[in-house]
């Protein structure tokens, strides 16, 4: 038993450094709240945990017989570590693809960016229109302004969205800094109250969060923030436009 538990141990040891840094990494990069809860990430981390630290070393605890051949307890345990690598892979690929690089101010709301939303041609077009905002492979997230384009151009995107096509928060061709969407971004708070996205008991959920912090629940201070069906709630100050906290709704 003793050799069991040793094996079991070693192997749960490596597992969890191994989960630490490819998690790590992302989870300080890119996935800081509220990256995390918008694009939907824990079903991947939780597949990756339940994989990597219940499902391998537990084989592993199963499989090290020591009456067993070494060659072929060499050989179980490679197929163990096989599968454990394919699933870290796996989530560690996806989260990557699904990284969030922007959080936009758009219209009347702010909205993730993840990387797989953004098109191919759309990165062309934006690193030969608008160098300064097209993502990289090593760009963290942003937070940046995403006006629809003057005249015709415009008007052919906000068409094309309703018939589901590209969304201008996809078209870093035309994104601008977030300073500069500021003033449109004032006239678009509203009291949470006023908020027509939530439904009532979420809003009395959130008066009373925002009460236990000290925020005013009575301003024009509110803004919906969206990441596919997910919803948050960001509180600005109005004096300064930072943001004073996000709430999940």
């Amino acid at each position: 038993m003793r050799f069991r538990l040793k094996a079991f141990s070693l192997h749960l040891l490596a597992s969890v450094c191994a989960l630490i840094l490819v998690l790590g990494g992302l989870w300080l990069g890119w996935y800081r709240w509220p990256g995390w809860y918008l694009a939907d990430a824990l079903h991947i981390v939780g597949l990756l945990i339940l994989v990597d630290l219940a499902l391998g070393p537990t084989l592993t605890l199963i499989v090290a017989n020591p009456a067993k051949p070494r060659r072929e307890l060499s050989r179980d345990i490679a197929l163990i570590v096989a599968v454990q690598l394919a699933a870290l892979i796996y989530g560690g690929a996806t989260l990557w693809g699904g990284r969030p690089l922007y959080y936009t101010f758009s219209f009347d709301r702010l909205e993730i960016v993840q990387a797989s939303d953004i098109k191919p041609e759309e990165l062309a077009l934006a690193r030969q229109r608008n160098p300064s905002f097209a993502p990289h492979w090593y760009s963290l997230p942003r937070w940046i302004w995403a006006p629809l384009p003057d005249g015709e151009e415009g008007a052919r995107i906000g068409t094309g969205v309703l018939l589901g096509g590209t969304d201008v928060i996809d078209m870093p061709r035309f994104f601008k800094p977030w300073e500069q969407g500021l003033p449109r971004l004032r006239d678009e708070l509203v009291r949470l109250d006023d908020m027509k996205y939530l439904s009532k008991p979420q809003k009395q959920t959130l008066r009373a969060r925002m009460s236990e912090r000290g925020l005013p629940v009575n301003e024009r201070n509110t803004m919906i923030m969206w990441g596919g069906s997910r919803r948050l709630l960001a509180v600005f100050d109005t004096a300064t436009l930072h943001i004073l906290a996000i709430f999940r709704a």
